[in-house]
């Protein structure tokens, strides 16, 4: 039986992908969607980027819906969590677009009531299922690399100053184009290093002029006992953007870039081992599109739902990349 699932909100930069996704997925039911913006619906609906979809009248008929299990949460960053904490009280998983909002005891206490009532809460970093970074995070933990010291992240985009999701609207959040973008890799970092002991986030306005209260360009340093890692995003970058993942370790590094929508993956190694050449080599990797991330993002939310495997990522780590986050941008404050 396909897993029934709704959608709150439409303002998320992903989601009219995830929508997508639900509907074409053989193993899904997407009873509907609610917008709690008029404005928003109507423009929703004018785009068509939402065919043949239920639009709900009101929360409490999504919500109130005994047959839907899960809800995918798509609403603006600072509607999010508020949407989240509702659907977890109505008893729904969550498949929950990043990040998770900026009070943080309030997404701590939304990890505890889903834990208590044993609710699944995936969130949105769809470079989990992308093929380089599996890669990448594999050499590492299988030791191939040696003990990694360094990881560089660069993941610079280009939105315009007003809109949707412009800077305007982004300038509400500590730390800016970083808050918005920065989960994504450090999603990746705190998988491959685990918790630092340091974060600390250089926050600039250089090319925004029209929104003084917007960082555009960005920089955080993450201290762990034994490596660093650097995470740079921008709001300006010409395109198309060179987004880059790089991992050193003492016996070797992986570099990919760009790492979307087709990327290019580098293994250099001291000493030949585990079927790789000493030296560097190119690693085949197929074209990554965002869509098909979403895809799988959405294949591995289900089979956990349906008992055929653990989750890929626990609530605890989903709780690491969020404090991480906010402690680089100062909402939570360092000790």
């Amino acid at each position: 039986m396909p897993v029934v699932m709704a959608q709150y909100g439409t303002k998320h930069g992903h989601a009219a992908g995830k929508a997508r996704s639900m509907q074409t997925n053989p193993n899904v039911e997407l009873a509907g969607i609610f917008e709690p913006d008029p404005d928003a619906r109507t423009a929703a609906q004018q785009e068509g980027q939402y065919p043949d979809v239920r639009w709900y009248r009101s929360k409490e008929e999504m919500l109130d819906d005994q047959r839907v299990v899960a809800v995918a949460i798509e609403g603006r960053n600072d509607e999010s969590l508020a949407m989240a904490s509702e659907a977890i009280d109505a008893g729904k998983h969550l498949w929950y677009d990043k990040p998770a909002g900026d009070d943080w005891p309030a997404f701590r206490d939304l990890i505890e009531r889903a834990r208590s009532r044993g609710l699944r809460i995936q969130m949105g970093y769809m470079f989990r299922y992308h093929d380089g970074f599996r890669r990448i995070a594999d050499w590492a933990k299988a030791g191939l690399l040696g003990d990694v010291f360094s990881v560089r992240a660069h993941m610079s985009t280009w939105i315009p100053v007003s809109g949707r999701n412009g800077r305007e609207v982004i300038s509400r959040h500590r730390g800016g184009i970083f808050y918005d973008l920065a989960g994504h890799m450090l999603d990746q970092v705190v998988w491959l290093l685990g918790r630092p002991v340091r974060a600390r986030g250089f926050f600039r306005n250089d090319q925004t002029p029209e929104v003084p209260a917007f960082s555009d360009n960005t920089l955080g340093v993450f201290e762990f006992e034994r490596a660093l890692a650097f995470v740079d995003i921008a709001a300006m970058e010409a395109r198309p953007m060179a987004r880059r993942f790089e991992v050193y370790g003492s016996r070797g590094s992986a570099i990919m870039e760009p790492f979307e929508p087709e990327p290019t993956l580098y293994l250099c190694l001291e000493e030949a081992q585990s079927g790789y050449a000493a030296g560097r080599q190119q690693v085949p990797l197929a074209a990554q599109p965002r869509q098909a991330l979403y895809d799988r993002e959405l294949d591995a939310f289900l089979a956990v739902l349906q008992g055929e495997r653990p989750p890929d990522r626990s609530l605890d780590h989903e709780l690491l990349v969020q404090e991480t986050l906010l402690r680089a941008t100062g909402g939570i404050a360092e000790t």
